[in-house]
């Protein structure tokens, strides 16, 4: 009989084989040439589902099915084998029939069971949504016989009640209402797919510059200002200043900032913002790029709640996936290349960090009072 991962033989159930297939390619993610397998924690947080949720997809004893979502998202961030994308998303619709939902590319699928409109003991006619060829649905009801006089009888000779003809309409567009309904998850389900699926962003994505973004403002103060202050000092020793990168913006990071901002014809007032900001991130980052740039962009992905980014000053295979990422999470281009719009969204998405950094420890120097 055929065989799959780890000898599990195909008589198994859809969501099992499923279930094997994706464990198969997270345990085998560190395998490549400079590869570390993420926690099930990080990349949990880089699909944007609980850790939790993502244990049970990886679960071939109680699984929990994936959608297609999930399973193109997980091939794209394991570097999974080509070959075997196809054949997890014909399980994942497999596993889907099976526990009787309709397959989609969001999270949402039209119901499978009929809606049915009842009169008392009697059963009208089915109303049934139905997908068509182009992910809609169509309802489909049978067709009721013409009415007769309230007050006559049928064929049988029964008298018919004077007010069921009123339920049966009513009836009707209650089912009406509930099979539009489902086609209006079916269809924010579809849009929700292109949206944060696995993959480039489609052509037309949202640039960050049209997004109600604004750069945030950088000023010298005693306070820690975290990532953004780290990608400032980084930035600036891109640009030939000797700045160090400790999150502080003291007077030796307000010098350099101010002198920039003379060689660059701007206001010469040693504050960051929306003048200072572009001028500084201008060139387009990716592999290749310089140490101090990089370092910059894998400061700002470290801390923007999708999984650890390594601060190397290389531009990697990973730092380009986690690139990606974030852009199709933000409705930008998934070039895989940080740009100017990109560079916007990552200083705004900025969180404080969870705890303190390595900066931070008693021996670092504290910071120097603003003058």
């Amino acid at each position: 009989m055929p065989q799959e991962r780890g000898g599990q033989d195909q008589s198994q159930g859809a969501a099992a084989r499923l279930a094997l297939l994706l464990r198969g390619w997270w345990e085998e993610s560190g395998n490549s040439a400079g590869g570390t397998r993420p926690t099930q924690q990080a990349l949990a947080a880089r699909l944007g589902i609980d850790q939790t949720t993502l244990s049970r997809y990886l679960n071939p004893r109680h699984p929990s099915i994936a959608s297609l979502r999930v399973v193109e998202a997980l091939h794209a961030q394991l570097r999974a084998p080509a070959e075997e994308l196809e054949q997890a998303k014909a399980l994942c619709r497999a596993a889907l029939r099976d526990n009787g939902r309709q397959p989609t590319s969001g999270n949402a699928g039209v119901p499978s069971t009929p809606l049915q409109a009842t009169d008392g003991p009697h059963e009208t006619a089915p109303a049934e949504a139905t997908p068509g060829n182009d992910g809609t649905a169509t309802l489909r009801t049978a067709p009721f016989k013409a009415a007769r006089d309230p007050d006559s009888s049928d064929a049988s000779g029964r008298r018919r009640s004077p007010w069921l003809r009123p339920v049966l309409v009513a009836a009707a567009l209650a089912a009406a209402f509930a099979a539009g309904m489902a086609v209006q998850e079916r269809l924010t389900a579809r849009d929700h797919g292109a949206t944060v699926g696995a993959g480039a962003g489609a052509a037309g994505a949202v640039s960050a510059s049209e997004a109600p973004y604004a750069w945030p403002l950088l000023r010298m103060g005693e306070e820690d200002q975290f990532a953004r202050a780290r990608a400032l000092q980084y930035l600036l020793n891109s640009h030939g200043y000797d700045v160090r990168a400790d999150g502080f913006f003291r007077e030796d990071t307000r010098d350099a900032v101010m002198d920039f901002q003379h060689r660059h014809d701007l206001s010469v007032d040693g504050k960051v913002g929306n003048q200072t900001w572009p001028e500084l991130v201008a060139k387009e980052v990716g592999p290749g790029s310089g140490a101090f740039e990089v370092r910059a962009v894998q400061e700002l992905l470290n801390n923007v709640d999708q999984g650890g980014t390594a601060v190397s000053g290389k531009f990697t295979a990973a730092t380009t996936a986690d690139v990606r990422y974030f852009q199709r999470t933000h409705g930008l281009r998934a070039t895989g290349r940080v740009n100017v719009d990109t560079w916007l969204a990552l200083l705004v998405k900025q969180l404080p960090p969870v705890k303190a950094p390595a900066y931070q420890r008693a021996t670092s120097p504290q910071p120097t009072p603003p003058v």
